[in-house]
């Protein structure tokens, strides 16, 4: 599957979260643990946080005894990483541009970043070529029916899309369809207690950019009345439900 990414509105809009991205990061600690539990640590001693945000991964293999290089596409993700000595080197750049040569790393670690990649197939083909023989990917990324509920509210304000629609489980498999690749689906459902927090969540991570561009006007208290009624309830809450896919691949 293949999208337009505006890389540079990306870079900006999580660059704008640089520093409240961990205050709402529950999904992706979450994702995280995951991917970990089914990517296993045996054999790792390299590893390249592809996508690193603000490097809760990069901590999370160096504090294991792995070199860590950490990788992102945002400069100020990478400045907060530093901040925090989340790796051992820190390098800007596109994931679906490694600057690395083959065989480089035993795994390459990607958190919820492929996502925001126009071709999911060149990402996936450049982490492959960049782990070593015998090394893996480990990668975890958002899949259609996500935000469902954010959908269906906006859906009675207006026709305008507000969220990113987000590739199919079966798009996700067949991006390596000549890989050793295993995957795993996992719904996640955060609660608020409102509608505007539980879109704040999604600007505090950087999440708002929209590839269809955004439209700049301000919600107004009729339009934010009517979202909140058109919001479905769980427990009397505001939920948020991601539908995440974890996989890893080995190479041969």
């Amino acid at each position: 599957m293949t999208v337009a990414v505006d890389k540079r509105a990306v870079a900006a809009a999580f660059g704008r979260a640089a520093h409240s991205y961990d205050d709402f990061a529950a999904l992706q600690r979450q994702s995280a643990q995951l991917l970990a539990g089914h990517c296993g640590a045996q054999g790792i001693n390299t590893v390249l946080d592809a996508g690193c945000g603000t490097g809760a991964g990069s901590l999370d293999w160096r504090a294991r005894g792995c070199d860590v290089t950490a990788f992102d596409l945002s400069p100020a993700m990478l400045a907060r990483a530093r901040e925090r000595g989340a790796a051992h080197r820190y390098v800007q750049g596109d994931i679906e541009a490694l600057p690395f040569a083959d065989g480089s790393f035993d795994l390459v670690w990607s958190n919820l970043a492929v996502q925001w990649c126009q071709s999911l197939s060149e990402a996936l083909a450049g982490m492959l070529r960049v782990a070593r023989p015998d090394g893996r990917v480990a990668f975890s990324t958002l899949v259609h029916g996500s935000l469902g509920e954010l959908h269906q509210a906006w859906a009675a304000v207006d026709d305008r899309p507000h969220a990113n629609r987000f590739a199919s489980a079966e798009a996700v498999h067949a991006a390596a369809p000549d890989a050793r690749m295993t995957l795993c689906q996992h719904p996640m459902t955060l609660l608020f207690g409102d509608a505007l927090s539980a879109m704040q969540s999604l600007k505090g991570i950087g999440a708002t950019h929209l590839h269809a561009g955004r439209d700049s006007r301000t919600l107004t208290r009729r339009e934010l009345r009517v979202l909140e009624d058109a919001w479905p309830r769980q427990d009397g809450r505001f939920p948020l439900t991601y539908h995440l896919i974890s996989g890893v691949i080995e190479r041969d």
